[in-house]
């Protein structure tokens, strides 16, 4: 009787061990005391599901990634598709990118990458009715044509994608897994089974794995190296970029929230949207919380030696569920996963 007893008690201890420890290393007792010290709203855009967005800095134009998750969630059409905003004039104004009609978009993750003079390639990561496929399109002279499609097995849960090249770019499955059990094993363990893939421009092939929802991607200035976000690990992964495109880790930049997607500033410090409650934030996306806390980080990287600074915090009641943060100027571009909008900060 004793023995089963104990062996009860340790059952119990386990499971509060493990209750603990997912609440805690997600995030969820972090007090969120807002902080808007960077700067007045500027402008408030009526685009819902702005998850994304590519900035061309030189010729001063984004490229919105729009998907209105909260309608699709209740079984409602919603808007999706890519949109553009000029930057050389205010109040800012986006416009819907056409697209060929045998083409449907619900877009994740974009990139885009200067070939010369008013010309771009820009890659976009699709899911269609539980396929995932990336898509390329030129851009020139603000015209945007549709490319090609890009489909492989290996493109398993893709979240985020940066061009490296034309036609070549890297891109984070946030899981590994497929089945019910491995997902939930991944967002509530803590299981590091997602990774990092690679397309050359021909093929491909996994460069980097055992990650905890690998998200945000983006490459430094001198193109050596590339930082990879892990939501769920609350850490930025930075690998050395090989010549043969693999990946070598060389460290990890802890950061205490959910960082999802990665922007390079003009001076190559790194901008990122993040999720510092990871519990609250998967509520609100199941439809079970109004809000969801948002955090804008800034890092400024040094090798062993790396500043993470709060930009912007916020319960969520003025913008939930953060997911990228854009500088530009004066002004701070923030998108979102699901939220009904997004904001423009002014410094």
């Amino acid at each position: 009787m004793k023995k089963i007893a104990l062996i009860f008690l340790i059952l119990i201890l386990g499971l509060i061990a493990f209750v603990f420890h997912t609440f805690s290393s997600t995030g969820f007792f972090r007090k969120i005391e807002p902080n808007h010290s960077f700067g007045e709203i500027f402008q408030t855009v009526q685009l819902p599901g702005v998850e994304d967005m590519a900035l061309a800095r030189k010729d001063s134009f984004l490229i919105l990634s729009v998907d209105d998750r909260a309608k699709r969630r209740a079984g409602e059409k919603g808007l999706h598709g890519l949109y553009w905003m000029d930057l050389t004039k205010t109040p800012f104004e986006t416009q819907r990118i056409a697209l060929p009609d045998d083409l449907t978009l619900f877009p994740h993750g974009i990139s885009l990458l200067e070939l010369g003079p008013n010309q771009y390639q820009l890659a976009v990561i699709n899911h269609v009715e539980g396929k995932h496929s990336i898509e390329l399109f030129l851009i020139q002279d603000g015209k945007v044509e549709y490319d090609r499609s890009l489909r492989d097995p290996l493109l398993i849960s893709p979240n985020d994608l940066v061009l490296v090249g034309k036609d070549q770019f890297y891109y984070s499955n946030d899981h590994g897994n497929t089945s019910k059990l491995g997902v939930f094993a991944e967002n509530y363990l803590g299981v590091a089974a997602a990774n990092v893939g690679y397309f050359d421009g021909n093929s491909f092939r996994i460069v980097a794995d055992k990650m905890a929802y690998p998200n945000g991607l983006v490459m430094n200035s001198s193109g050596e190296k590339l930082f990879v976000a892990s939501s769920r690990g609350f850490l930025i992964r930075i690998f050395d970029i090989l010549e043969n495109g693999d990946l070598e880790q060389i460290e990890d930049i802890p950061v205490g929230t959910g960082v999802d997607n990665l922007e390079l500033d003009k001076n190559g410090e790194i901008w990122t949207g993040a999720h510092p409650n990871l519990m609250t934030f998967s509520a609100y996306a199941a439809g079970k919380k109004e809000y969801a806390p948002s955090e804008i980080l800034k890092i400024s990287y040094q090798a062993g030696e790396s500043n993470t600074e709060s930009i912007w915090l916020d319960d969520g009641k003025t913008l939930s569920a953060t997911s990228v943060a854009i500088p530009f100027g004066d002004y701070l571009f923030l998108g979102n996963v699901m939220d009904s909008k997004f904001l423009i900060l002014k410094k």
